[in-house]
């Protein structure tokens, strides 16, 4: 914007003006020195302060229209006469005895072209003050910045280094945030001041038409923030009647409202140094004192060079901590990989160990979502927060990764989540529903602690209404609502190649259980096959068996009736103990026929009503259970279930009869029921999938280390003559007739406290 007009100039700044407050031509100058403006061709003395009569004794109007050998002498005049040609914007230094004032004072001149004029600006200065040049201390602050790697130690290095040319009670470092606003980052000041190190200011703290001077203009100095400002005289230009543009000035005045805004923060004298990255404003390296103090303009010179060369190397300062900080994701990237890679379950191996998807690069917290889990790492929001989070981003995701740094301005339920998932980062795991990671961020700093309040109030002051700063600059805290630290290229970039190398290691896993099912199908196969082959083998067998057997047992019934009064007592107990042993050899072999024809035969599946099965197999037992004096009772109305009616039948007649068999007791119970939920030896049972029966009997029970035998055929846990005898194959047959119907058996026992034998029944036969 051009402030050519004078549409300002001398009018009251307001707040609806205050960012066009023409700072540039103000008209004015701070009175430690005097200015003259020269003609860019005569030479002439066009504009003069006007407090030149109080600095050197001699008029401003009488200046005007001069030349310079009212002040200077032949020999400064014409070293003067010949640098003048060659100005620019660049300031340049003389310093000068005023040879045609009283007393000669010594003054530093400092010249300078712009705005078609030359100018000249007169500080005074105590000749024998003058200061040298330190080179020693200049190589050493050179040294420290150029060693310097990381930013935050390179600004330290800078602060100290212009405290200890200046004096300062205080120098910080002021960088401007995206939204320029702006923090201190590095401070040096006097022990008995307070810090204001992590301090936040808001944008409006400066001005846009300020951003743009300090681009111009490296460095701006006030040694005493009450001077009451002197004019130029007149106060246009004559040749151009506007007023001058002061933007290179030294001495040029600054705002009002900054002069209130610094004595409110308590600062006598300043100095600000601009720090310049690529044609913006990156920050600025501030100075205050509490008193006023007046720098040497070589010294300031000297601290302008300092700003230059940190402008020069903050690229490289910068660039340094971003790849330390890419080195840092990457090196636990490829840790994290590793891991992910050599463990069993992928998805341990994202959270299990060190690092973590939670170290990889900086966050609050993370989630795993992946088949119906919630993993959380860190601090997160709950798991039901997050699933809210899982399906807002199943209907507004586009692509496999999303970023926010503000996911309550998407969704407004991500209000109540701010605190630690203001930012989010997400890749999908996977095509199915809900399957992500989750990188959380917090609000960015929740409570700021900012320097003053965010507001410049009108205050009525003789009846005027001016725009006053702020008022007090305790620290009060900002709440910065709903918004995090913003996600970085490379961290974005990192949130990917998690993603691909998942993708990888899923698609690994996929085809190693695609081959290890082709081969568990070759092997299922096989067995299927040699099942098959061994049921064949055993019918066969079990059936070509029993004629010979037959003839055995009965030719050696026949030996007995025939010849027994022939043989001798010991004759006729072998021929006993040889009919005793062909029944039992007849026995085992009718029960492995039994089992093999369980595994051969198709079930014949009808929906049936297990009361009336029950009831059926009771009624068949009941003489044996009075003989046994044995009491049954169903605890409840058993299900409908789909089932072989047959094989279930023998189900419960062998389990009842077992109870009946397998008891000392004289009144033995037996209990048959179903139960909602239990556990097998295999793990908790899913009601959804099985009906769960159970026969509980009050027997002699069974010792836990046999609990997998009994299950064996021909396996008994008793000798022959106990018990009631039997082959051993009844549980086995049991358990293969169950097995075809989806189901598993198994016992739950201690020795002589009886035995509660559970089966199961698929419910989707």
């Amino acid at each position: 914007m051009s402030y050519t007009d004078e549409s300002l100039l001398g009018a009251e700044i307001n707040l609806t003006n205050c960012d066009r407050e023409p700072i540039h031509i103000p008209g004015l100058i701070q009175p430690y020195g005097f200015l003259l403006c020269l003609h860019e061709t005569t030479h002439r003395i066009v504009q003069a302060s006007e407090n030149t009569l109080e600095r050197i004794g001699v008029a401003a109007s009488d200046l005007v229209g001069g030349t310079l050998d009212q002040l200077l002498g032949p020999a400064r005049l014409a070293e003067i006469e010949q640098l003048l040609p060659t100005l620019t914007t660049d300031a340049r230094l003389l310093g000068s005895r005023l040879d045609h004032v009283a007393g000669q004072p010594f003054y530093k001149i400092i010249l300078h072209r712009y705005d078609q004029l030359l100018w000249l600006e007169f500080e005074p200065v105590d000749e024998n003050a003058v200061p040298q040049l330190d080179l020693p201390f200049l190589n050493n602050a050179l040294g420290q910045m150029l060693g310097a790697t990381r930013v935050l130690e390179f600004c330290q290095y800078a602060v100290e280094q212009v405290r200890a040319i200046t004096g300062f009670d205080r120098v910080a470092i002021y960088r401007f945030a995206p939204d320029e606003s702006g923090e201190v980052i590095a401070e040096a000041r006097h022990e008995d001041i307070e810090p204001w190190l992590g301090m936040h200011y808001p944008a409006t703290d400066i001005p846009k038409q300020a951003r743009a001077m300090y681009l111009k203009n490296w460095l701006r100095f006030i040694p005493d923030v009450a001077y009451e400002p002197t004019r130029l005289l007149p106060v246009l230009n004559p040749s151009t009647h506007l007023p001058p543009d002061m933007t290179y000035s030294v001495l040029r005045s600054v705002s009002p409202i900054h002069l209130q805004y610094l004595r409110n923060m308590g600062s006598a004298a300043t100095m600000t140094i601009s720090l310049i990255q690529d044609g913006r404003l990156w920050g600025m390296i501030t100075c205050h004192h509490r008193t006023p103090k007046l720098v040497s303009y070589e010294l300031r010179d000297l601290c302008q060079f300092i700003g230059k060369t940190f402008s020069a190397l903050i690229t490289s300062k910068e660039q340094h901590d971003e790849r330390e900080y890419q080195l840092h994701i990457r090196e636990n990237q490829v840790r994290l990989f590793e891991r992910v890679t050599s463990n069993d379950n992928f998805v341990e191996g994202l959270y299990r160990f060190k690092p973590s998807l939670l170290d990889v690069f900086d966050c609050g917290g993370v989630a795993i979502c992946f088949d119906d889990d919630i993993i959380p790492l860190g601090h997160t929001p709950t798991k039901p927060q997050i699933q809210k989070v899982l399906d807002w981003l199943q209907h507004h995701r586009t692509g496999d990764v999303f970023y926010t740094n503000s996911y309550a301005s998407l969704n407004p339920d991500g209000l109540s989540i701010r605190p630690t998932a203001s930012g989010i980062l997400a890749i999908a795991l996977a095509e199915a529903p809900g399957n992500y990671i989750l990188w959380f961020r917090p609000e960015q700093v929740q409570t700021v602690t900012w320097a003053g309040r965010d507001e410049k109030p009108e205050v009525m002051a003789d009846g005027q209404i001016f725009l006053s700063p702020r008022q007090s600059f305790e620290q009060w805290k900002q709440v910065v609502e709903s918004t995090a630290l913003p996600w970085k290229p490379m961290e974005i970039e990192a949130a990917k190649e998690i993603r691909l190398h998942i993708s990888d290691v899923r698609l690994k896993i996929f085809n190693e259980l695609q081959a290890r099912a082709t081969t568990l199908s070759k092997l299922n196969t096989e067995l299927e096959r040699s099942n098959d082959e061994l049921d064949s083998f055993a019918y066969v067998a079990s059936h070509d068996l029993k004629e010979p057997l037959r003839g055995i047992h009965n030719y050696s019934l026949f030996l007995l009736e025939d010849y027994a009064d022939k043989l001798d007592a010991d004759g006729v107990g072998k021929l006993q103990t040889l009919v005793r042993l062909s029944q039992r050899m007849e026995n085992l072999i009718e029960s492995l026929l039994q089992l093999s024809r369980v595994g051969r035969l198709d079930l014949v599946l009808v929906e049936t009503d297990m009361n009336a099965l029950v009831a059926e197999v009771l009624d068949l037992l009941s003489p044996r259970l009075e003989q046994t004096q044995t009491t049954v009772t169903i605890a409840e109305p058993l299900p409908l279930v789909r089932c072989d009616q047959v094989r279930m039948r023998e189900v419960f007649n062998n389990l009842l009869t077992n109870a009946m068999r397998y008891s000392d007791r004289e009144h033995k119970t037996v209990h048959i029921g179903t139960v909602p939920t239990v556990r097998s030896p295999k793990g908790p049972v899913n009601p959804n999938d099985f009906h769960v029966f159970y026969v509980r009997d009050n027997g002699i029970g069974i010792d836990p280390r046999h609990h997998e035998n009994i299950f064996k055929i021909f396996k008994r846990l008793h000798s022959q003559e106990k018990y009631g005898g039997g082959t051993g194959a009844g549980l086995a047959i049991v358990k293969k007739m169950v097995e075809k119907h989806g189901g598993s058996l198994w016992v739950d026992s201690v020795r002589g406290q009886g035995a509660t034998f559970y089966f199961t029944i698929s419910k989707h036969l």
